[in-house]
Protein backbone atom coordinates (compact mmCIF):
# COMPACT_ATOMS: atom_id res chain seq x y z
CA UNK A 1 0.00 0.00 0.00
CA UNK A 2 1.06 3.55 -0.78
CA UNK A 3 1.07 6.20 1.19
CA UNK A 4 0.75 9.73 -0.26
CA UNK A 5 2.40 12.61 2.05
CA UNK A 6 1.34 15.89 0.83
CA UNK A 7 3.92 18.82 1.59
CA UNK A 8 2.73 21.82 2.98
CA UNK A 9 1.33 24.56 0.02
CA UNK A 10 4.20 26.71 -1.10
CA UNK A 11 4.49 30.49 0.91
CA UNK A 12 5.41 33.69 -0.13
CA UNK A 13 8.49 34.51 2.96
CA UNK A 14 10.24 38.05 2.66
CA UNK A 15 13.87 38.17 4.71
CA UNK A 16 14.93 41.12 5.92
CA UNK A 17 18.38 41.63 6.86
CA UNK A 18 21.08 43.59 6.29
CA UNK A 19 23.81 40.92 6.66
CA UNK A 20 24.13 39.90 3.13
CA UNK A 21 25.61 36.51 4.03
CA UNK A 22 23.08 35.69 6.34
CA UNK A 23 20.30 36.97 3.75
CA UNK A 24 21.31 34.88 0.90
CA UNK A 25 21.82 32.02 3.09
CA UNK A 26 18.74 31.71 4.78
CA UNK A 27 16.55 32.60 0.90
CA UNK A 28 19.16 29.80 -0.58
CA UNK A 29 17.34 27.38 2.31
CA UNK A 30 13.70 28.55 2.88
CA UNK A 31 13.63 28.21 -1.31
CA UNK A 32 15.13 24.84 -1.06
CA UNK A 33 11.87 23.86 0.81
CA UNK A 34 9.80 24.84 -2.02
CA UNK A 35 8.54 28.27 -0.80
CA UNK A 36 9.06 31.87 -3.21
CA UNK A 37 11.52 34.07 -1.51
CA UNK A 38 12.49 38.06 -1.40
CA UNK A 39 15.22 39.55 0.66
CA UNK A 40 15.65 43.39 1.67
CA UNK A 41 18.59 44.45 3.54
CA UNK A 42 16.44 46.98 5.71
CA UNK A 43 13.31 47.73 6.83
CA UNK A 44 12.42 50.74 3.75
CA UNK A 45 13.12 47.86 1.23
CA UNK A 46 10.99 45.83 2.91
CA UNK A 47 8.17 47.99 2.42
CA UNK A 48 8.97 48.59 -1.56
CA UNK A 49 8.93 44.87 -1.68
CA UNK A 50 5.58 44.16 -0.17
CA UNK A 51 3.77 45.81 -2.60
CA UNK A 52 4.46 43.50 -5.24
CA UNK A 53 4.90 40.41 -2.71
CA UNK A 54 2.34 40.06 -0.08
CA UNK A 55 4.44 37.50 2.17
CA UNK A 56 2.43 35.23 4.08
CA UNK A 57 5.64 35.47 6.51
CA UNK A 58 8.31 38.03 7.49
CA UNK A 59 11.71 36.86 9.07
CA UNK A 60 13.07 39.85 10.03
CA UNK A 61 16.32 41.09 11.84
CA UNK A 62 16.01 43.71 14.42
CA UNK A 63 19.26 46.15 13.80
CA UNK A 64 19.56 47.53 10.89
CA UNK A 65 20.77 50.97 9.74
CA UNK A 66 18.04 53.02 8.29
CA UNK A 67 14.54 51.82 8.90
CA UNK A 68 14.87 48.82 11.81
CA UNK A 69 12.73 45.82 12.68
CA UNK A 70 10.97 47.41 15.55
CA UNK A 71 9.86 50.57 13.23
CA UNK A 72 9.48 48.36 10.36
CA UNK A 73 6.77 46.20 12.46
CA UNK A 74 5.36 48.70 13.78
CA UNK A 75 4.70 50.70 10.51
CA UNK A 76 3.35 47.36 8.83
CA UNK A 77 1.10 46.92 13.03
CA UNK A 78 -0.39 50.57 12.25
CA UNK A 79 -1.53 49.90 8.79
CA UNK A 80 -3.17 46.31 9.37
CA UNK A 81 -0.54 44.74 7.30
CA UNK A 82 1.80 43.02 9.18
CA UNK A 83 2.26 39.47 8.26
CA UNK A 84 3.22 36.96 10.74
CA UNK A 85 6.90 37.85 12.11
CA UNK A 86 9.82 35.85 12.73
CA UNK A 87 12.20 37.96 14.80
CA UNK A 88 15.86 37.10 14.12
CA UNK A 89 17.71 37.88 18.05
CA UNK A 90 20.86 37.42 19.34
CA UNK A 91 20.88 35.07 22.44
CA UNK A 92 22.42 38.56 24.34
CA UNK A 93 19.04 39.50 23.35
CA UNK A 94 16.39 37.33 23.85
CA UNK A 95 14.75 39.60 26.33
CA UNK A 96 14.46 42.55 23.82
CA UNK A 97 13.13 40.02 20.94
CA UNK A 98 10.61 38.18 23.62
CA UNK A 99 9.41 41.99 24.44
CA UNK A 100 9.12 42.85 20.76
CA UNK A 101 7.05 39.67 19.51
CA UNK A 102 4.49 40.99 22.80
CA UNK A 103 4.51 44.75 22.22
CA UNK A 104 4.74 44.75 18.34
CA UNK A 105 2.69 41.29 17.42
CA UNK A 106 5.26 39.30 16.09
CA UNK A 107 4.65 35.39 15.97
CA UNK A 108 7.63 34.25 17.74
CA UNK A 109 11.35 34.98 17.41
CA UNK A 110 14.81 32.68 16.41
CA UNK A 111 18.13 32.84 17.90
CA UNK A 112 21.62 33.31 16.08
CA UNK A 113 23.10 31.17 14.60
CA UNK A 114 19.47 30.42 13.24
CA UNK A 115 18.69 26.53 14.05
CA UNK A 116 17.29 25.55 10.38
CA UNK A 117 15.18 22.89 11.95
CA UNK A 118 13.75 25.63 14.33
CA UNK A 119 13.61 28.38 11.06
CA UNK A 120 11.67 25.35 9.05
CA UNK A 121 9.03 24.73 12.20
CA UNK A 122 8.52 27.87 12.87
CA UNK A 123 7.23 28.91 9.45
CA UNK A 124 5.49 26.04 9.44
CA UNK A 125 3.27 27.35 12.14
CA UNK A 126 3.43 30.90 11.23
CA UNK A 127 1.88 29.96 7.82
CA UNK A 128 -1.02 28.12 9.57
CA UNK A 129 -1.90 31.16 12.51
CA UNK A 130 -2.06 33.63 9.29
CA UNK A 131 -4.12 31.19 7.42
CA UNK A 132 -6.53 30.49 10.34
CA UNK A 133 -6.47 34.70 11.03
CA UNK A 134 -7.20 34.59 7.10
CA UNK A 135 -10.09 32.04 7.89
CA UNK A 136 -11.60 33.70 11.11
CA UNK A 137 -11.80 37.39 9.11
CA UNK A 138 -13.60 35.73 6.38
CA UNK A 139 -16.02 33.84 8.80
CA UNK A 140 -16.43 36.84 10.43
CA UNK A 141 -17.29 38.86 7.16
CA UNK A 142 -19.94 36.24 6.57
CA UNK A 143 -21.48 36.81 9.93
CA UNK A 144 -21.19 40.49 9.36
CA UNK A 145 -23.27 40.13 6.11
CA UNK A 146 -26.00 37.85 7.89
CA UNK A 147 -26.09 40.73 10.54
CA UNK A 148 -23.75 39.46 13.72
CA UNK A 149 -20.47 41.19 14.29
CA UNK A 150 -19.47 40.19 17.73
CA UNK A 151 -22.23 41.35 20.18
CA UNK A 152 -23.72 43.63 18.25
CA UNK A 153 -26.43 42.64 15.74
CA UNK A 154 -28.36 44.55 12.42
CA UNK A 155 -29.59 43.48 9.05
CA UNK A 156 -30.09 47.43 8.32
CA UNK A 157 -28.07 49.54 6.02
CA UNK A 158 -26.94 51.46 9.12
CA UNK A 159 -25.92 48.61 10.59
CA UNK A 160 -23.87 46.82 7.71
CA UNK A 161 -22.30 50.28 7.83
CA UNK A 162 -21.27 50.03 10.88
CA UNK A 163 -20.20 46.83 10.57
CA UNK A 164 -17.69 47.86 7.67
CA UNK A 165 -16.15 50.88 9.62
CA UNK A 166 -15.61 48.16 12.23
CA UNK A 167 -13.99 46.03 10.02
CA UNK A 168 -11.35 48.77 8.18
CA UNK A 169 -10.36 50.18 11.53
CA UNK A 170 -10.04 46.95 13.99
CA UNK A 171 -6.79 46.21 12.58
CA UNK A 172 -5.09 49.52 13.12
CA UNK A 173 -3.78 51.30 15.97
CA UNK A 174 -5.87 54.57 15.30
CA UNK A 175 -8.39 56.12 17.80
CA UNK A 176 -11.61 56.62 17.42
CA UNK A 177 -14.31 58.11 18.70
CA UNK A 178 -17.71 56.60 18.91
CA UNK A 179 -20.86 58.62 19.44
CA UNK A 180 -24.39 58.09 19.80
CA UNK A 181 -27.30 57.98 21.78
CA UNK A 182 -27.70 56.43 25.43
CA UNK A 183 -28.07 52.75 24.85
CA UNK A 184 -27.48 52.29 21.80
CA UNK A 185 -24.65 49.87 21.90
CA UNK A 186 -21.28 52.50 21.81
CA UNK A 187 -19.35 49.95 24.32
CA UNK A 188 -20.33 46.87 22.03
CA UNK A 189 -18.79 48.73 18.99
CA UNK A 190 -15.38 49.57 21.35
CA UNK A 191 -15.24 45.75 22.22
CA UNK A 192 -16.04 44.18 18.76
CA UNK A 193 -12.92 46.78 17.51
CA UNK A 194 -10.85 44.95 20.43
CA UNK A 195 -11.66 41.53 19.80
CA UNK A 196 -11.07 41.71 15.83
CA UNK A 197 -7.87 43.60 16.45
CA UNK A 198 -4.22 42.51 17.04
CA UNK A 199 -4.39 43.04 20.64
CA UNK A 200 -7.96 40.88 21.34
CA UNK A 201 -5.21 38.77 23.60
CA UNK A 202 -4.61 41.84 25.61
CA UNK A 203 -6.94 42.87 28.58
CA UNK A 204 -9.88 45.92 27.37
CA UNK A 205 -10.33 47.84 30.06
CA UNK A 206 -13.40 50.50 30.09
CA UNK A 207 -13.19 53.77 32.26
CA UNK A 208 -16.21 55.62 32.70
CA UNK A 209 -15.86 59.14 32.86
CA UNK A 210 -18.93 59.76 33.90
CA UNK A 211 -19.27 57.56 37.00
CA UNK A 212 -16.99 58.72 39.55
CA UNK A 213 -16.23 62.20 41.32
CA UNK A 214 -13.53 64.61 39.88
CA UNK A 215 -11.16 64.05 43.04
CA UNK A 216 -10.61 60.16 41.40
CA UNK A 217 -10.56 60.21 38.06
CA UNK A 218 -6.94 60.76 37.78
CA UNK A 219 -6.13 58.22 39.97
CA UNK A 220 -8.57 55.88 37.54
CA UNK A 221 -6.63 56.68 35.25
CA UNK A 222 -2.65 57.22 36.00
CA UNK A 223 -2.75 55.11 39.28
CA UNK A 224 -0.58 56.20 42.29
CA UNK A 225 1.91 55.10 44.50
CA UNK A 226 1.69 54.74 48.10
CA UNK A 227 1.34 57.63 49.97
CA UNK A 228 0.71 59.82 47.03
CA UNK A 229 -2.19 61.37 48.65
CA UNK A 230 -4.39 60.88 51.93
CA UNK A 231 -5.96 56.95 51.81
CA UNK A 232 -3.37 55.95 49.66
CA UNK A 233 -2.07 53.20 51.49
CA UNK A 234 -0.72 51.18 48.95
CA UNK A 235 0.63 51.35 45.02
CA UNK A 236 -2.42 50.99 42.72
CA UNK A 237 -2.44 50.82 38.71
CA UNK A 238 -4.80 52.86 36.90
CA UNK A 239 -6.72 52.21 33.60
CA UNK A 240 -3.48 53.19 31.05
CA UNK A 241 -1.22 50.62 33.36
CA UNK A 242 -4.08 47.93 33.60
CA UNK A 243 -5.03 48.19 29.83
CA UNK A 244 -1.01 47.64 28.46
CA UNK A 245 -1.01 45.98 25.31
CA UNK A 246 -5.07 46.00 24.79
CA UNK A 247 -6.95 48.83 24.88
CA UNK A 248 -8.63 51.29 26.90
CA UNK A 249 -11.92 52.99 26.31
CA UNK A 250 -12.85 56.03 27.81
CA UNK A 251 -16.83 55.87 28.57
CA UNK A 252 -18.53 59.46 28.48
CA UNK A 253 -15.03 61.64 27.52
CA UNK A 254 -17.12 64.88 27.34
CA UNK A 255 -17.77 64.21 30.78
CA UNK A 256 -14.18 64.69 31.81
CA UNK A 257 -12.92 67.67 34.02
CA UNK A 258 -11.20 69.96 31.63
CA UNK A 259 -7.90 69.64 33.84
CA UNK A 260 -8.08 66.13 33.08
CA UNK A 261 -8.32 66.44 29.49
CA UNK A 262 -5.29 68.56 29.15
CA UNK A 263 -3.63 65.65 31.26
CA UNK A 264 -5.17 63.07 28.89
CA UNK A 265 -3.69 65.04 25.62
CA UNK A 266 -0.14 64.75 26.91
CA UNK A 267 -0.36 61.31 26.99
CA UNK A 268 -1.84 60.82 23.64
CA UNK A 269 1.26 62.84 22.77
CA UNK A 270 3.80 59.91 23.28
CA UNK A 271 1.92 57.80 25.16
CA UNK A 272 4.00 58.21 28.27
CA UNK A 273 2.98 59.07 31.99
CA UNK A 274 3.56 59.19 35.76
CA UNK A 275 1.17 57.19 38.66
CA UNK A 276 0.56 59.85 41.28
CA UNK A 277 3.12 60.57 43.22
CA UNK A 278 5.75 58.01 41.01
CA UNK A 279 8.84 59.63 39.51
CA UNK A 280 9.15 56.26 37.31
CA UNK A 281 8.25 57.40 33.91
CA UNK A 282 5.77 54.68 32.30
CA UNK A 283 5.17 54.02 28.73
CA UNK A 284 1.16 53.13 27.56
CA UNK A 285 1.54 50.54 24.85
CA UNK A 286 -2.71 50.95 24.55
CA UNK A 287 -4.80 51.53 22.27
CA UNK A 288 -7.41 54.34 22.37
CA UNK A 289 -11.14 54.56 22.27
CA UNK A 290 -13.56 57.15 23.29
CA UNK A 291 -17.17 57.60 23.31
CA UNK A 292 -19.61 60.17 24.44
CA UNK A 293 -23.59 60.53 23.91
CA UNK A 294 -22.83 64.02 23.61
CA UNK A 295 -22.66 66.26 20.12
CA UNK A 296 -18.79 66.67 20.73
CA UNK A 297 -19.09 70.26 18.61
CA UNK A 298 -21.90 71.44 21.06
CA UNK A 299 -19.81 70.14 24.21
CA UNK A 300 -17.00 71.80 22.34
CA UNK A 301 -19.26 74.75 21.91
CA UNK A 302 -20.20 74.61 26.00
CA UNK A 303 -16.62 74.21 27.60
CA UNK A 304 -17.14 70.24 27.99
CA UNK A 305 -14.71 68.91 25.75
CA UNK A 306 -11.37 70.44 24.68
CA UNK A 307 -11.10 71.09 21.12
CA UNK A 308 -7.56 69.44 20.48
CA UNK A 309 -8.70 66.37 22.27
CA UNK A 310 -11.78 65.94 20.38
CA UNK A 311 -8.95 66.07 17.04
CA UNK A 312 -6.83 63.69 18.81
CA UNK A 313 -9.55 60.92 19.49
CA UNK A 314 -11.12 61.80 16.22
CA UNK A 315 -9.28 60.18 13.55
CA UNK A 316 -12.00 57.77 12.74
CA UNK A 317 -15.63 58.11 13.71
CA UNK A 318 -18.10 55.61 14.03
CA UNK A 319 -21.43 57.40 14.41
CA UNK A 320 -24.23 54.57 16.55
CA UNK A 321 -28.09 55.31 14.77
CA UNK A 322 -30.83 54.85 17.43
CA UNK A 323 -32.75 51.84 16.68
CA UNK A 324 -36.15 53.83 16.28
CA UNK A 325 -34.26 54.91 13.39
CA UNK A 326 -33.54 51.12 12.53
CA UNK A 327 -37.29 48.95 13.02
CA UNK A 328 -35.97 46.38 10.98
CA UNK A 329 -33.59 45.14 12.81
CA UNK A 330 -35.66 44.50 16.03
CA UNK A 331 -36.43 41.16 15.18
CA UNK A 332 -32.99 39.77 14.63
CA UNK A 333 -31.81 42.06 18.17
CA UNK A 334 -35.07 40.29 19.81
CA UNK A 335 -33.71 36.32 18.83
CA UNK A 336 -30.27 37.01 19.79
CA UNK A 337 -31.62 38.41 23.12
CA UNK A 338 -33.78 35.92 23.87
CA UNK A 339 -31.12 32.88 23.04
CA UNK A 340 -28.49 34.85 25.55
CA UNK A 341 -31.00 35.26 27.83
CA UNK A 342 -32.05 31.63 27.86
CA UNK A 343 -29.04 31.25 28.88
CA UNK A 344 -28.24 33.26 31.66
CA UNK A 345 -31.85 32.48 33.05
CA UNK A 346 -32.14 29.05 32.44
CA UNK A 347 -35.70 29.71 30.74
CA UNK A 348 -36.74 27.65 27.36
CA UNK A 349 -38.41 30.63 25.72
CA UNK A 350 -38.47 29.15 21.60
CA UNK A 351 -38.82 32.68 19.54
CA UNK A 352 -41.15 36.08 19.71
CA UNK A 353 -44.33 35.74 18.10
CA UNK A 354 -45.53 37.96 14.90
CA UNK A 355 -47.80 39.97 17.35
CA UNK A 356 -44.91 40.63 20.00
CA UNK A 357 -42.60 41.66 17.25
CA UNK A 358 -45.32 43.87 16.10
CA UNK A 359 -45.80 45.25 19.58
CA UNK A 360 -41.78 46.30 20.14
CA UNK A 361 -41.57 48.18 16.45
CA UNK A 362 -44.52 50.46 17.29
CA UNK A 363 -42.31 51.63 20.19
CA UNK A 364 -39.83 54.58 20.06
CA UNK A 365 -37.46 53.10 22.30
CA UNK A 366 -35.86 56.54 23.44
CA UNK A 367 -33.46 54.24 25.40
CA UNK A 368 -32.70 52.27 22.54
CA UNK A 369 -31.38 48.83 22.69
CA UNK A 370 -30.79 48.62 26.51
CA UNK A 371 -34.55 49.20 26.88
CA UNK A 372 -35.07 46.97 24.37
CA UNK A 373 -32.90 44.40 26.51
CA UNK A 374 -34.65 45.08 29.86
CA UNK A 375 -37.98 44.79 28.39
CA UNK A 376 -37.02 41.48 26.34
CA UNK A 377 -35.67 39.93 29.66
CA UNK A 378 -38.45 40.38 31.85
CA UNK A 379 -40.42 39.23 29.50
CA UNK A 380 -37.93 35.87 28.51
CA UNK A 381 -38.13 35.89 32.42
CA UNK A 382 -42.61 35.83 32.71
CA UNK A 383 -42.85 33.38 29.93
CA UNK A 384 -40.16 30.86 30.86
CA UNK A 385 -40.37 28.63 27.85
CA UNK A 386 -42.01 28.32 24.69
CA UNK A 387 -43.19 31.34 22.75
CA UNK A 388 -42.77 34.79 24.11
CA UNK A 389 -46.06 36.74 22.81
CA UNK A 390 -47.52 40.18 23.18
CA UNK A 391 -49.25 39.06 26.59
CA UNK A 392 -46.05 38.67 27.77
CA UNK A 393 -44.63 42.08 27.33
CA UNK A 394 -47.12 44.15 28.42
CA UNK A 395 -46.89 41.95 31.59
CA UNK A 396 -43.21 42.55 31.45
CA UNK A 397 -43.08 46.49 30.57
CA UNK A 398 -44.98 47.23 33.63
CA UNK A 399 -43.48 49.84 35.90
CA UNK A 400 -43.89 49.39 40.12
CA UNK A 401 -45.48 52.55 40.77
CA UNK A 402 -42.77 55.05 41.95
CA UNK A 403 -43.41 57.15 45.27
CA UNK A 404 -44.62 60.29 44.62
CA UNK A 405 -42.33 62.92 44.73
CA UNK A 406 -44.87 65.45 46.93
CA UNK A 407 -43.74 69.19 45.04
CA UNK A 408 -45.15 71.61 48.60
CA UNK A 409 -42.90 69.02 50.58
CA UNK A 410 -39.31 69.12 48.26
CA UNK A 411 -40.31 72.56 46.88
CA UNK A 412 -41.01 70.74 43.37
CA UNK A 413 -41.93 73.98 41.26
CA UNK A 414 -42.27 73.43 37.94
CA UNK A 415 -44.24 76.17 36.02
CA UNK A 416 -45.41 77.28 32.64
CA UNK A 417 -42.79 78.94 30.90
CA UNK A 418 -39.92 76.47 31.64
CA UNK A 419 -37.09 75.00 29.65
CA UNK A 420 -37.62 71.57 29.29
CA UNK A 421 -34.32 70.84 31.00
CA UNK A 422 -35.15 73.49 34.06
CA UNK A 423 -37.87 71.45 34.83
CA UNK A 424 -35.90 67.73 34.49
CA UNK A 425 -33.08 70.15 36.98
CA UNK A 426 -35.99 70.26 39.39
CA UNK A 427 -37.53 67.08 39.11
CA UNK A 428 -33.64 65.03 39.70
CA UNK A 429 -33.26 67.51 42.79
CA UNK A 430 -36.74 66.61 44.41
CA UNK A 431 -36.15 63.29 44.28
CA UNK A 432 -32.46 63.16 45.43
CA UNK A 433 -34.35 64.86 48.31
CA UNK A 434 -36.81 62.59 48.55
CA UNK A 435 -34.17 59.50 48.81
CA UNK A 436 -31.83 60.98 50.94
CA UNK A 437 -29.04 61.58 47.97
CA UNK A 438 -29.71 57.47 47.37
CA UNK A 439 -28.93 58.05 43.26
CA UNK A 440 -29.89 54.01 43.06
CA UNK A 441 -32.87 54.25 43.69
CA UNK A 442 -33.19 57.89 42.98
CA UNK A 443 -32.40 56.55 39.13
CA UNK A 444 -35.05 53.75 39.71
CA UNK A 445 -37.95 56.25 40.42
CA UNK A 446 -36.76 58.67 37.82
CA UNK A 447 -37.02 55.02 35.54
CA UNK A 448 -33.09 56.13 34.40
CA UNK A 449 -29.87 54.28 34.99
CA UNK A 450 -27.59 55.11 37.20
CA UNK A 451 -24.94 56.00 34.63
CA UNK A 452 -27.13 58.64 33.35
CA UNK A 453 -27.75 60.12 36.31
CA UNK A 454 -24.89 60.71 36.81
CA UNK A 455 -24.20 62.69 33.14
CA UNK A 456 -26.92 63.92 34.29
CA UNK A 457 -26.10 65.37 37.86
CA UNK A 458 -22.88 66.66 35.79
CA UNK A 459 -24.74 68.14 33.37
CA UNK A 460 -26.75 70.76 35.16
CA UNK A 461 -24.20 71.01 38.38
CA UNK A 462 -26.56 69.58 41.24
CA UNK A 463 -24.46 69.12 44.03
CA UNK A 464 -26.70 66.22 45.65
CA UNK A 465 -24.10 66.70 48.64
CA UNK A 466 -26.51 69.92 50.00
CA UNK A 467 -29.79 68.00 50.61
CA UNK A 468 -28.28 65.01 52.03
CA UNK A 469 -30.38 64.37 55.36
CA UNK A 470 -32.71 67.11 54.81
CA UNK A 471 -35.85 64.42 53.39
CA UNK A 472 -37.38 62.52 55.59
Amino acid sequence: MFILKLSPPKMRVLIVDDDADQREFLAQTISAWGHQVRSAADGTQALDQLNAFPANVMVTDLKMPGMDGFELMQHLRGQGALPPTIVLTAFASVETAVRTVHEYGGFWFVEKPVDIGALRTLLDRAADHGRLAAENERLRFELSQRGVLGDLVGESAQMQEIFTLIRQVASTNACVLITGESGTGKELVARAIHSFSRRSNEPFVALNCAAMPDTLIESELFGHEKGAFTGAVERRSGALELAHGGTLLLDEIGEMPMPMQSKLLRVLEDFRYRRLGGKQELVANIRVLAATNRDPEQAIKEGHLREDLFYRLNVFHIPMPPLRDRPEDIPPIVTALIERLNQKHSTRVTHATPDALAALAEQRWEGNVRELRNVIERAVIVTNEGPLSRQHLIMATQRPAAPAVAAHANGLDVRVGMTVADAERVLIQATLERTKSNKTRAAAILGISTKTLHGKLKQYRIAEQSFKGRAG
